[in-house]
């Protein structure tokens, strides 16, 4: 009797570690490139048909104040650091192609924190943190399978940029005909299928699309010939892309996976040449400004049964914040003897599922010597040096998502306390490896 309450309990146990471990969930993050913030339909776009991320997008929450970096290799970090870019020398500019340096070292990475978790790790897309020593590469970074590019701008039908081939499997260059888009979905749904469902997976899914040049095959531009060209380009590219989040989700589906993987959603920047290429409506400025439209992007996070389904969030969000909320649901550690290096990202699982305010009381969206800008509340303080002298704006987001009303004159108070938050972020900027330009 004793022997057998003692295997009882073994059991109970053994079941609610099993229970625990398959609420870990599986983590597919899919990050564009170069992204409009009303392209996609989902974030109030009309003229390019997004059925399959619209479909996702309603079946979770869309995130409307959603931040990154104004380009792609700071977003990138910030992401799989949770930490801000100007801690890594990353806040000016991008990481060329043999650019001596990369993502530092010493920081330890999404995928390393959910490797040690547990999880089997891998991405398929575009690197853009560093290629000069294999060190920087995506396979020590933490990733056990790597395949894409390592840069961006390269062709989308041969693969090369500068003359070379930038395409890789597991840090070996291979040779594949195809365009970008429908490789990186291919190789995603492979991984799905062959790993899904041995242990948990993340899955980082970084495509090129829809970053010029502007390429891709004529079939996906024919509902578009009313468009301008440049425009007619891009929503046949935004079309390409969303066909493979609709295959991503289907592999997931296929497996019998879907009530346990959070899929999110989130554009790199904001799109470059708004109104002419992209759209960032109702957003000011684009790619590379800290106007919003640079740096406030579509977005959207859905897990069946966990993230309400068919609602906008407002709260303010950084992508830093998926680092230490993706750990935490993956039962990683965050602890210091693991991570040795201070988080800026917050835990938005509150706020994302049960209703809590934002875990931001500011928000630094860049702090670089010539430009920075945070977000306070609903005050926005954006500053600019040039060689004329120093520019000052302040907006009140909550009456002026445009921008329109610059209140510097009119809150000087204002002014001087967003001021003082944001130099004591600045004063802890490592120097940029990029010379920043007046």
């Amino acid at each position: 009797m004793k022997r057998s309450w003692i295997f009882l309990c073994l059991g109970a146990l053994m079941a609610v570690g099993q229970t625990a471990a398959a609420e870990r969930p599986n983590i597919v993050f899919i990050l564009a490139d170069d992204l409009g913030y009303a392209d996609p339909g989902f974030n109030g776009g009309t003229q390019i048909h997004t059925p399959h991320l619209d479909k996702l997008a309603r079946e979770g929450t869309v995130l409307k104040s959603f931040y990154v970096q104004p380009l792609c290799s700071p977003t990138r970090a910030a992401l799989l650091t949770g930490r801000y870019p100007m801690r890594h020398g990353l806040q000016v500019g991008v990481i060329t192609p043999r650019a001596p340096f990369g993502l530092p070292l010493e920081e330890r990475t999404l995928a390393d924190a959910l490797r040690e978790a547990g999880y089997f790790t891998a991405i398929c897309g575009k690197w853009h943190l560093g290629d000069f020593r294999r060190e920087y590469w995506p396979n020590q970074r933490g990733f056990d399978h790597a395949y894409g590019h390592l840069f961006g701008m390269l062709d989308y039908f041969t693969h090369i940029r500068n003359g070379i081939v930038d395409w890789y499997r597991n840090g070996e260059r291979v040779v594949e005909e195809g365009y970008t888009t429908h490789l990186i979905a291919r190789e995603a749904v492979r991984v799905i299928r062959e790993h899904g469902g041995e242990r948990p997976f993340f899955l980082y899914v970084p495509f090129n699309a829809v970053h010029t040049p502007l390429q891709v095959p004529e079939e996906y531009m024919k509902p578009y010939q009313h468009l301008p060209e440049k425009r007619r380009k891009l929503a046949g590219m935004l079309a390409a892309l969303d066909e493979a989040v609709g295959q991503i989700v289907a592999a997931v589906e296929e497996k019998g996976l879907r009530r346990n993987t959070l899929f999110v959603f989130s554009s790199d920047n904001g799109g470059p040449n708004p109104g002419r290429v992209t759209d960032n409506s109702p957003l000011r400025g684009g790619k590379a400004t800290l106007y919003e439209g640079g740096v406030r992007v579509c977005a959207f996070a859905t897990w069946d049964g966990h993230i309400p389904a068919g609602r906008q969030l407002d709260e303010p969000m950084h992508i830093v914040d998926w680092f230490p909320t993706l750990v935490k649901l993956a039962g990683g550690s965050l602890a210091p003897d693991k991570q040795k290096l201070p988080l800026d990202g917050r835990d938005i699982w509150p706020t994302l599922t049960a209703g809590a305010p934002s875990p931001h009381q500011e928000i630094l969206l860049n702090a670089a010597p010539n430009a920075g800008a945070i977000r306070v509340g609903d005050w926005k303080l954006k500053l600019r040096r040039t060689r004329e002298g120093e520019q000052v704006e302040l907006f009140n987001l909550a009456h002026d998502i445009a921008e329109k009303n610059n209140l510097a004159a009119a809150h000087s108070d204002k002014v001087k306390e967003l001021r003082a938050r944001y130099e004591r972020w600045a004063a802890q900027a490592a120097p940029p490896k990029n010379k920043p330009k007046l």
